[in-house]
């Protein structure tokens, strides 16, 4: 659905031009600040707030939240069921996700955020998750990101990308 914001000669917009409330537009192109979407983009920003994500963490993701991080890296859950602790069926059911698993949405979240801020673009980002990389013993670095040793081992490799040092 495409939403057109009119703005008025005093430069405020008008009520966005469809049936869509301008709170769920506020909602779907801002998220809330803290939420997984939030982190990946105010990636730079998130590491001054990890106590905070810690707690967000404690409290557990809405379901709300994870759907709106799906929709920001352009994924599906299906494309992630093998790196959550938990099965898609159960996270349908639930309305507010465990720590294991809302732990395992912020890795997520926070490490595409690094992605996208290194390399040019989200899509060349995404292709080289699914790439075989030698440094990563030929594995695809998504492979590695159903534990945290991958996902650290992962983000080290971003790392090094980001500052042209190739193993």
């Amino acid at each position: 659905m495409t939403i057109v914001n009119v703005k008025t000669s005093s430069g405020h917009s008008s009520k966005p031009a469809s049936r869509q409330s301008a709170k769920a537009v506020r909602r779907e192109n801002h998220p809330a600040k803290f939420s997984p979407a939030w982190v990946v983009i105010n990636a730079k920003d998130a590491p001054g707030y990890q106590m905070e994500l810690i707690d967000r963490i404690r409290d557990g993701v809405k379901k709300s939240d994870w759907k709106q991080l799906i929709l920001n890296i352009g994924a599906t859950e299906k494309e992630f069921e093998l790196i959550l602790p938990t099965s898609i069926s159960s996270m349908q059911k639930k309305s507010v996700y465990g720590r294991e698993t809302s732990e395992r949405i912020y890795e997520l979240a926070r490490l595409f955020g690094l992605g996208y801020e290194v390399f040019d673009t989200k899509e060349d980002f995404k292709n080289w998750l699914m790439t075989p990389s030698r440094a990563l013993g030929n594995k695809k670095p998504f492979e590695l990101l159903d534990s945290s040793f991958g996902f650290e081992m992962v983000e080290n490799e971003i790392a090094r990308i980001q500052y042209n040092v190739y193993s």
